[in-house]
């Protein structure tokens, strides 16, 4: 289930020129710049075009894609067991600034903030492999009915957590909630009226949802955490459900079209497999405890996955510990040293930011509104050329404005992964830029850089 994060606040202002690059944000390879603001003193001038540098992007406005509707992840049990640690340290006086700090260093979405702006997040309907425990909100054996359906069966925390969905243990071959099949039977219209439950107790419980996805990761059934095969077939039975296929790449070109989007995870297959589906829902990942922070950066860096045409960007989990906590007791998931969540919640109250968040939060930045209650950016068309022209990923935006007299704002997210060529040796790219027949002129380190600027109407 997924929800967009509430635009609440005021925005930036600021005296704006047509096309000149004012604000930068970048992380760089080292962490010398970690997520950094680098607003020029001078703002870079586009002017009339020379010779072109090592490479050249090549931003044209005239040609749209699809609208970014955010970043995120899922908030598992800690974050509620931090939230009371937290509360009971303010009245102790202790890191009593520590939780609004991270809540808003993650999700303010001002215009102009030190903040990443992260929008889009997932909640469960029932356990997952980072609960604490198994359940759903029907666990009575042939409730068909739904008679017995309690949306308050769930943990205290569940409406201030974001993940994923589980169907009732009865519902499924193996009887439990781990492991199994749905019962073909049961598809239609057992699941979906537990769906609608489901979602008629989010809304009575104040959340809002925005789109909900019939079953995490279809093709797997592991005994050690809530899992259930779901078949082609039987998805398509359940009519109305917006977000069909939720499981790797590699597969994506066997799912049918019959819902409104999906949503692919990274674990298999690559990015580019999802190019013949465009009507997108997130692309979801997970970290990896102990792997290298740069090569992470690389792969995730720019939010590449929607240069490929999607909405949104997921990492697993928003919060966990240090040692990828909590996890379902007994469950096989996260295998080898665990799962890496954007944030590391200690146990002391103190947190830190690992390597998905900078990504998320470099790709973020290029997308979000710039007035209050304004627009998400959209894609739009970017080429890149020159002698360097593989060294750069390039992602280019542009995000409408409330008041039709504003200027449009255009962004461009750029990762220079040119680090190794004869060795170990990251080399920082000179590029051009071009736009509307003006050129502008930066130096991209390795790393990822986020920069934009206005555009005339």
């Amino acid at each position: 289930m997924l929800f967009p994060f509430i635009v609440i606040g005021a925005f930036l202002v600021h005296n704006v020129a047509s096309q000149q690059i004012w604000d930068i944000w970048q992380t760089t390879w080292d962490r010398a710049e970690l997520f950094t603001s680098l607003e020029p003193k001078n703002p870079i001038n586009f002017i009339s075009p020379s010779v072109i540098g090592s490479a050249d992007i090549d931003v044209d406005d005239t040609a749209t894609f699809q609208s970014v509707w955010g970043f995120g992840g899922s908030l598992s049990e800690l974050i509620h067991e931090r939230v009371a640690h937290w509360s009971h340290q303010i009245e102790q006086a202790k890191n009593q600034n520590n939780y609004w700090e991270l809540i808003n260093y993650l999700f303010s979405p001002t215009d102009g903030a030190n903040a990443a702006g992260l929008s889009y997040l997932r909640v469960p309907l029932g356990a997952s492999d980072f609960s604490s425990h198994l359940y759903s909100f029907d666990d009575t054996n042939g409730d068909t009915s739904f008679s017995k359906f309690n949306i308050n069966a769930a943990p205290a925390y569940v409406f201030s957590v974001i993940k994923d969905i589980q169907s009732p243990g009865w519902m499924k071959d193996s009887g439990t909630m781990n492991g199994g099949s749905l019962k073909s039977n049961l598809a239609s219209p057992c699941l979906c009226t537990y769906l609608l439950k489901c979602l008629q107790g989010f809304q009575s419980n104040g959340v809002k949802v925005y789109a909900i996805s019939i079953q995490n990761e279809p093709q797997n059934s592991n005994p050690t955490y809530p899992t259930a095969k779901l078949t082609p077939t039987m998805k398509g039975k359940l009519e109305g459900a917006p977000v069909g296929y939720e499981h790797n790449w590699d597969d994506a070109a066997a799912r049918g079209d019959v819902f409104d989007g999906v949503a692919f995870h990274c674990y298999a297959g690559s990015v580019d497999q999802q190019d013949s589906f465009h009507t997108k829902f997130p692309t979801k990942c997970a970290g990896t405890i102990g792997s290298d922070w740069w090569s992470d950066i690389k792969l995730i860096g720019g939010a590449g996955a929607v240069t490929h045409n999607s909405h949104s960007v997921l990492m697993w989990n928003i919060a966990l510990d240090g040692q990828g906590n909590p996890k379902l007791p007994g469950t096989s998931s996260c295998g080898g040293n665990g799962c890496r969540a954007i944030a590391q919640v200690n146990s002391d109250g103190t947190y830190s930011l690992n390597q998905e968040f900078y990504a998320m939060a470099q790709a973020s930045k290029a997308t979000i509104p710039r007035d209050n209650g304004g627009p998400w950016g959209k894609r739009i068309r970017v080429t890149v050329g020159g002698q360097l022209n593989w060294a750069l990923r390039v992602g280019a935006y542009v995000t409408g404005r409330v008041k039709s007299t504003d200027w449009l704002r255009y962004s461009l997210v750029v990762l220079n992964w040119d680090d190794s060529i004869g060795g170990w040796s990251p080399t920082p790219v000179q590029t051009t830029i071009e736009f509307r027949g003006k050129q502008a002129t930066y130096t991209f380190p390795v790393g990822v850089t986020t920069l934009w600027w206005y555009g005339e109407l």
